[in-house]
Protein backbone atom coordinates (compact mmCIF):
# COMPACT_ATOMS: atom_id res chain seq x y z
CA UNK A 1 0.00 0.00 0.00
CA UNK A 2 2.38 2.49 -1.26
CA UNK A 3 0.04 5.40 -1.05
CA UNK A 4 -1.75 5.02 2.01
CA UNK A 5 -0.72 8.34 3.75
CA UNK A 6 -3.07 7.77 6.68
CA UNK A 7 -4.76 10.65 8.84
CA UNK A 8 -1.22 12.55 8.53
CA UNK A 9 -0.27 12.75 12.53
CA UNK A 10 -2.72 10.22 14.12
CA UNK A 11 -4.69 12.59 16.49
CA UNK A 12 -5.42 15.57 14.17
CA UNK A 13 -1.97 16.56 14.01
CA UNK A 14 0.53 17.86 16.47
CA UNK A 15 -1.13 21.56 16.42
CA UNK A 16 -4.16 20.35 17.14
CA UNK A 17 -3.44 18.38 19.90
CA UNK A 18 -0.62 21.03 21.47
CA UNK A 19 -4.28 23.83 20.32
CA UNK A 20 -6.59 21.04 22.81
CA UNK A 21 -3.82 20.89 25.53
CA UNK A 22 -3.89 24.82 25.87
CA UNK A 23 -7.73 24.86 26.26
CA UNK A 24 -7.74 21.69 28.87
CA UNK A 25 -5.02 24.12 30.95
CA UNK A 26 -6.62 27.02 30.08
CA UNK A 27 -10.14 25.62 31.74
CA UNK A 28 -8.11 23.84 34.08
CA UNK A 29 -7.24 27.45 35.31
CA UNK A 30 -10.32 28.91 35.29
CA UNK A 31 -12.16 25.89 37.15
CA UNK A 32 -9.12 26.31 40.32
CA UNK A 33 -9.83 30.57 39.56
CA UNK A 34 -13.75 29.82 40.27
CA UNK A 35 -12.76 27.52 43.22
CA UNK A 36 -11.12 30.05 45.12
CA UNK A 37 -13.52 33.07 44.61
CA UNK A 38 -15.83 30.52 45.83
CA UNK A 39 -13.96 29.74 48.99
CA UNK A 40 -13.45 33.43 49.84
CA UNK A 41 -16.86 34.89 49.14
CA UNK A 42 -19.73 36.10 51.87
CA UNK A 43 -22.49 35.61 51.78
CA UNK A 44 -25.78 36.48 53.89
CA UNK A 45 -28.47 35.37 54.75
CA UNK A 46 -31.43 36.85 56.74
CA UNK A 47 -34.53 35.99 58.78
CA UNK A 48 -36.76 37.97 61.57
CA UNK A 49 -36.43 41.40 59.54
CA UNK A 50 -32.64 41.62 59.84
CA UNK A 51 -32.24 40.04 63.57
CA UNK A 52 -30.99 37.08 61.97
CA UNK A 53 -27.98 37.11 60.23
CA UNK A 54 -26.03 34.19 58.78
CA UNK A 55 -22.97 34.42 56.68
CA UNK A 56 -20.97 31.53 54.19
CA UNK A 57 -18.78 31.17 51.49
CA UNK A 58 -19.89 30.09 48.43
CA UNK A 59 -19.20 26.35 49.16
CA UNK A 60 -21.49 26.88 51.84
CA UNK A 61 -19.69 26.66 55.08
CA UNK A 62 -20.91 28.74 57.73
CA UNK A 63 -18.80 31.50 58.79
CA UNK A 64 -21.24 33.32 61.02
CA UNK A 65 -24.20 33.80 62.93
CA UNK A 66 -25.55 36.98 64.41
CA UNK A 67 -28.66 37.50 66.29
CA UNK A 68 -30.15 40.20 67.77
CA UNK A 69 -30.58 40.55 71.54
CA UNK A 70 -34.11 41.56 71.47
CA UNK A 71 -34.76 38.00 69.09
CA UNK A 72 -33.34 35.89 72.03
CA UNK A 73 -35.71 34.57 74.20
CA UNK A 74 -35.14 31.88 76.16
CA UNK A 75 -39.74 31.18 76.27
CA UNK A 76 -39.24 30.67 72.88
CA UNK A 77 -36.48 28.80 71.59
CA UNK A 78 -38.15 27.24 69.21
CA UNK A 79 -38.90 30.59 66.90
CA UNK A 80 -35.23 31.41 67.16
CA UNK A 81 -34.44 28.02 65.54
CA UNK A 82 -36.74 28.48 62.96
CA UNK A 83 -35.06 31.95 62.22
CA UNK A 84 -31.82 30.18 61.58
CA UNK A 85 -33.01 27.73 59.70
CA UNK A 86 -34.39 30.65 57.18
CA UNK A 87 -31.44 32.58 57.45
CA UNK A 88 -29.65 29.40 56.42
CA UNK A 89 -31.66 29.14 53.44
CA UNK A 90 -31.63 32.03 52.23
CA UNK A 91 -27.57 32.03 52.48
CA UNK A 92 -27.17 28.54 50.78
CA UNK A 93 -29.75 29.97 47.87
CA UNK A 94 -27.13 32.90 47.24
CA UNK A 95 -24.26 30.32 47.42
CA UNK A 96 -26.30 28.22 45.12
CA UNK A 97 -26.53 31.31 42.72
CA UNK A 98 -23.00 32.36 42.87
CA UNK A 99 -21.73 29.07 42.02
CA UNK A 100 -24.01 28.50 39.24
CA UNK A 101 -22.55 31.77 38.03
CA UNK A 102 -18.89 30.93 38.29
CA UNK A 103 -19.04 27.21 37.42
CA UNK A 104 -21.82 26.62 35.70
CA UNK A 105 -20.40 26.99 32.44
CA UNK A 106 -17.96 24.29 33.96
CA UNK A 107 -21.25 21.62 34.02
CA UNK A 108 -20.16 22.14 37.80
CA UNK A 109 -18.61 18.33 38.72
CA UNK A 110 -18.15 18.30 42.11
CA UNK A 111 -16.71 21.10 43.28
CA UNK A 112 -18.65 21.58 46.18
Amino acid sequence: MAGYKGYGGGFGGGQQMQQLMKQAQKMQEQMAKAQEELEEAELEGTSGGGKVKVVVNGKKTVRSIRLAPEIVDPEDVELLEDLIVAALSDAYAKADALYEEKVGAFGGAGLL
